[in-house]
């Protein structure tokens, strides 16, 4: 933890310096741009991705989001942009804070494949807006204390690590690297390589190109080394279509998954906001169960609130922003500006906006104010008008990028004491169920009953916090739903 020194005086400096803190904050103008700049070129790959992971998802009524029966890139891309500009600029003009906001990895994931498979996209997006006012309400209230308090760490790094593993498997299965075995009767793994056992195809080509290539970026500390990663390998797929006509997936099990890349007909277009205001609040009781409903509110609000205080944490830390206690400055605005974040992705109809921490890409380079983040945004509302480029970007250009953002998050394994078993465990239960059953609530679930289970084995069910034998119990009904719907019936 660094905590950071004050420099006292603020006569002779501007109103403008001395509401960002510039100068006291050992920063510059100049600086702060720089960083801004950083920040936007780290992440501005969530503009292309956010689409590809969110576009290509059937609602539970067979609907892409947007309301069509056909993927609307474009307008994903713009609402990302949107939401992730003007809540970034919030977060630097209210809280002062070197960090910037955008549609979270992961949970995007999650309301595509866990979510929206059960009812329709509206839905969907009105349980995100749901579960914002929720983190809201506990931030203004205080109750956030005491959730962060009941989760014990090792379990909320188990849930980030998981999350990273099932992001990467996704990223390797969208590419065609790795695939389901239709004839799973038939065979000894349910997933194996390739089509045939074996890798084919130019798409699975250019998934490894941009593979090698965004890896390479990355351990050479290349800035935007995603974006460029992403951008690079586009343009190699677009040639290789034109030179091989390799078709999609409908022609051939090796043609592309989902978008065969093609040069738009246009570059920069008035940006396309059909995903906007396409929420509805209470829509999903009517499709699953108030216990269903609940838990899944629970469980992106457990991923979104957890993430952003680490975040905020890191980054607040690699500033040398933090007091004593190891809290950055107007720590309660941070989290308000979050939580209205989350609100905003689900009205917007793009998910939950949170905390990204390639924020500390920005602070590196020098950021340490709010005007860093302004800079960011302002970027970010400059991207609406490329979103009809969003739509020559194959997923195999772009799920190197789910690869390497699962590496990052596994990181964290690290933190946990695998010789504990008490911990240990449920960890394992919580990372390894997420990929294998395909559902981060199960990795939630799961790892949550073993941790309460294990405590109350040994005799020490009263070290375990109330509000988690709440959840825990919680989750026991969500996996017997249906015996239990079936009993009841």
């Amino acid at each position: 933890m660094t905590t950071r020194i004050e420099k006292p005086g603020s006569a002779g400096r501007s109103p403008f310096d001395n509401y960002f803190k510039i100068t006291e904050r050992g920063s510059s103008v100049v600086r702060e741009i720089r960083g801004g700049l950083v920040t936007f070129f780290t992440m501005a790959y969530i503009v292309v991705l956010n689409p590809l992971i969110l576009g290509f998802a059937k609602d539970a009524d067979g609907q892409y989001l947007g309301g069509g029966a056909a993927p609307n890139l474009p307008a994903i891309a713009a609402g990302t942009a949107l939401v992730a500009g003007v809540l970034t600029i919030l977060m630097g003009a209210v809280a002062n804070f070197p960090l910037a906001l955008a549609t979270g990895l992961g949970l995007n994931a999650f309301v595509a494949v866990a979510i929206a498979s059960k009812m329709t996209w509206a839905d969907a997006m009105g349980l995100v807006v749901l579960e914002g006012i929720v983190i809201l309400v506990l931030v203004l209230t205080g109750v956030r204390k005491a959730v962060f308090r009941a989760v014990p760490a090792p379990l909320k790094t188990a849930i980030s690590v998981g999350i990273g593993l099932f992001i990467a498997f996704i990223g390797f299965v969208d590419a065609g690297f790795v695939r389901r075995i239709p004839d799973v009767a038939q065979t000894t793994v349910p997933v194996q390589l390739g089509q045939t056992g074996q890798l084919a195809g130019w798409p699975v080509f250019v998934f490894v190109v941009g593979l090698i290539l965004v890896i390479a970026l990355f351990v050479l500390r290349v800035k935007g080394a995603i974006l460029i990663a992403i951008l690079a390998t586009t343009v190699l797929a677009v040639i290789i279509e034109a030179i091989a006509k390799a078709g999609g997936a409908q022609d051939s099990p090796t043609g592309w998954a989902l978008t065969v890349p093609k040069l738009p007909s246009s570059i920069v277009d008035k940006p396309d906001f059909g995903t906007l205001g396409q929420f509805n609040l209470f829509g999903s009781f009517d499709r699953v169960s108030v216990v269903a409903v609940v838990l899944l509110v629970f469980s992106l609000m457990l991923a979104d609130f957890f993430d952003t205080v680490g975040t905020m944490t890191a980054v607040g830390s690699e500033a040398g922003l933090l007091d004593a206690e190891g809290t950055p400055p107007k720590a309660q605005q941070i989290l308000i500006v979050d939580s209205v974040a989350a609100i905003a992705g689900g009205a917007a109809g793009v998910s939950s906006n949170t905390s990204y921490i390639e924020s500390a890409s920005g602070v590196g380079d020098g950021a340490r104010t709010g005007l860093a983040s302004i800079v960011t945004g302002v970027l970010f509302l400059l991207t609406m008008f490329l979103a009809p480029l969003v739509a020559v970007i194959p997923s195999e250009a772009a799920v190197p990028a789910l690869v390497l953002v699962g590496f990052l998050m596994m990181q964290q394994v690290g933190e946990i004491d695998w010789k504990d078993v008490e911990i240990a465990l449920p960890a394992f239960l919580t990372i390894i169920l997420m990929p294998f059953t395909y559902s981060i609530s199960v990795g939630i679930g799961a790892g949550f009953i073993a941790y309460v289970l294990i405590k109350a084995i040994r005799g020490k069910a009263k070290q375990v916090h109330p509000l988690l034998w709440v959840v825990a119990v919680l989750f026991v009904v969500y996996f017997a739903i249906h015996p239990i719907t079936v009993l009841l019936g």
